[in-house]
């Protein structure tokens, strides 16, 4: 038996999400959006590090996301354990480094929906510097548009409150994750519109202020970044 396939219900259920749940008393609406079977993507805005553990603590399905790379190649034992723990709950390693970062990244992201599986994305492509919804990079519509995988549009609400910026450790208190009907795009969609468009449905459901220009990067991206950067 492959012990990483167990490390995600045995995080969800076990160990992380129970505390979790007890920590953030989680407000879901909308689960009823989500396909139960087949690829869907979770477009959602990015208020804290912590988005990246909510998505898959709320969503039934198991979530997938893109990690560093430097997430899997620590040497040593504990690099070891370090990856094989990234791995389990969903992340994939992706060297985003040179010229190509933006297509391997585009390209194992497509891997994961061409299975059949939930994968999850942040088009504003880091987090918001300040609360507001920053305008969407394209690798979610490119994605949407290679695979014709349904977009589900994500607000989440009091990340950003839990875990401020600076902070390693979250602390308690109520936050909001609340999914919109899923969109579907024709193969020749433009992509600039559909980015737009997904993002409009995000600020919809999040009723965040709008900025029309993208989000500064504090540094390099972590896990569910867009993976055309």
């Amino acid at each position: 038996m492959n012990v990483e396939r167990l490390i995600y219900p045995l995080m969800k259920h076990v160990v992380l999400g129970p505390p979790m749940r007890l920590a953030f008393r989680p407000e879901v609406t909308g689960l009823e959006h989500l396909p139960r079977r087949g690829p869907v993507i979770l477009a959602a805005n990015h208020l804290a590090f912590v988005d990246s553990f909510v998505l898959p603590l709320v969503v039934p399905r198991q979530v997938f996301f893109l990690g560093k790379n430097e997430y899997f190649t620590r040497p040593g034992f504990a690099g070891r354990l370090q990856a094989a723990f990234f791995r389990g709950v969903g992340a994939i390693a992706v060297d985003r480094s040179g010229g190509t970062a933006g297509e391997a990244a585009l390209a194992a992201s497509a891997d994961v929906l061409e299975r059949g599986e939930v994968f999850a994305i942040h088009p504003e492509g880091t987090r918001s510097p300040d609360g507001r919804l920053y305008r969407g990079r394209t690798g979610v519509a490119r994605l949407a548009l290679r695979t014709g995988a349904p977009v589900v549009p994500v607000a989440l609400a009091g990340t950003d409150r839990v875990q401020p910026r600076g902070r390693v450790v979250p602390r308690p208190g109520r936050i909001g994750v609340r999914l919109g009907a899923p969109m579907t795009f024709g193969a020749d969609a433009d992509v600039r519109a559909t980015t737009d468009t997904i993002v409009q449905a995000i600020q919809g459901l999040s009723g965040q202020r709008y900025v029309d220009e993208y989000a500064p990067r504090p540094g390099a991206a972590g896990p569910v970044d867009d993976p055309r950067g």
